[in-house]
């Protein structure tokens, strides 16, 4: 059994900022667990750019901006273990790990910061009806595929979801040369940046058709053909509807889904929303001394949140080692309601969270010219208008906690849209 006194898993770009947040905040002894070959996570093959506009005022491609933070740990000597898969992690914070080189093994931490990311919606979870051949992908393997493997999936590309990897592969298949036809969506909206829905589609002339799904795929050893239909409010394609596209290639795009079975197993409670962690303004889950952040904890729009979000995990993780367990303090509920689909972190210690708080949460539809209303109990605090809300991007509200502290009485901050 070895003894550490913070074990990270995963080291994408949230394993690596907290990795690094720790070491800054005075903890030594950490590890960081990575099942890949190198670190860095799935920014290796966002080859893209658009990444660090926030974190560094420059843009960068997403291996630039995990090369950073890679260079940034090594330099600190924050120890790495690759190819390693993490089996089991215990509320009493034992993790059960394995490799080819060591076997099983167990190590015991002082406190735990999951980071695993999140996975892609199968095939499997969507349900579409038709055969089952070769060439369908999740937008995120044929990424792989394309950047990293050097191998091109197919030719002519039918696209079910409008994700951002989604959008990105669009733009990407048809740079390598092959022919993407049309990007179809379930949603009467995009579920990606507004800014790919313009590099990605309209720059090429790819068409994108909102309220649609696929209906048919069709082949037996290679997907031959796919038909979409559009679709009403509950979702049901309407009959008469139906598109049928010649194609070698389907790639889906249809969400993701934060990677949280290693949570589960820990007892970790998740939201129904998010699928991710239920947190507090630490970013600490309900087991004492497991934190979240990144996109296990929710999916986020920009990998600069991440960073920014697993920096303050790392911190709050090295503030536990060394200080122990909160005392019990006044916690402060957080209700998403009123077309904001959930926040984090759910609940706020005043006494324990910095001078602000950034409060991230998503919408459930596209709103225009509505606002983001605060409530304390029943007191409107503040009130926010936006052009525009959209589920594909992220919002945030800004918390003081002199505001806080100044309601003792305060039980619920509300969260909310509001029409003009």
């Amino acid at each position: 059994m070895k003894n550490v006194d913070l074990v990270i898993v995963g080291g994408g770009p949230a394993g690596l900022a907290a990795a690094i947040s720790a070491k800054e905040n005075g903890i030594d002894s950490i590890l960081i667990i990575e099942r890949d070959k190198e670190l860095g996570g799935i920014l290796n093959q966002c080859i893209h750019n658009g990444f660090g506009l926030h974190t560094f005022k420059e843009e960068l491609t997403g291996p630039e901006y995990a090369a950073r933070f890679i260079a940034e740990a090594k330099k600190l000597n924050i120890k790495y273990i690759l190819n390693t898969m993490v089996m089991e992690i215990g509320s009493d914070k034992k993790i059960t790990a394995m490799n080819r080189s060591e076997g099983l093994f167990e190590i015991q931490a002082k406190a735990v910061v999951l980071a695993m990311g999140c996975r892609e919606r199968s095939r499997g979870a969507l349900n579409i009806p038709g055969y089952r051949p070769a060439g369908i992908y999740s937008a995120g393997t044929a990424q792989r595929l394309v950047n990293m493997e050097g191998y091109m999936p197919g030719k002519e590309v039918v696209i079910l979801g409008s994700g951002d990897i989604g959008l990105i592969m669009a733009r990407r298949m048809t740079l390598e040369g092959a022919k993407v036809k049309v990007v179809a969506e379930l949603m009467p909206y995009s579920g990606g940046l507004k800014r790919n829905i313009v590099q990605c589609l309209n720059d090429f002339d790819i068409p994108l058709k909102l309220s649609h799904t696929v209906v048919d795929i069709e082949g037996k050893e290679r997907v031959e053909a796919v038909t979409i239909a559009e679709v009403g409010p509950d979702r049901r394609p309407i009959a008469g509807t139906e598109e049928r596209y010649t194609c070698d290639t389907l790639l889906l795009s249809c969400g993701l889904i934060p990677e949280n079975e290693l949570s589960r197993g820990a007892g970790v409670e998740l939201s129904r929303i998010t699928s991710g962690p239920v947190v507090n303004e630490s970013l600490e889950t309900n087991i004492e001394g497991i934190f979240a952040c990144g996109n296990v904890l929710h999916v986020h729009d920009l990998v600069d949140y991440v960073s920014e979000e697993a920096k303050n995990a790392g911190k709050n993780a090295a503030a536990y080692i060394q200080n122990g367990a909160a005392r019990d303090t006044r916690t402060i509920a957080i209700n998403p309601t009123g077309g904001v689909r959930y926040t984090v972190p759910s609940t706020i210690r005043p006494d324990r969270m910095d001078d602000t708080l950034t409060v991230r949460f998503r919408v459930g539809d596209v709103y225009k010219n509505y606002s983001i209303v605060t409530y304390f109990d029943e007191e409107k605090i503040s009130e926010r208008k936006r052009p525009v809300m959209a589920p594909g991007e992220m919002e945030q509200v800004i918390l003081k906690k002199a505001d806080l502290l100044e309601r003792p009485g305060l039980k619920t901050v509300t969260i909310t849209v509001e029409g003009a």
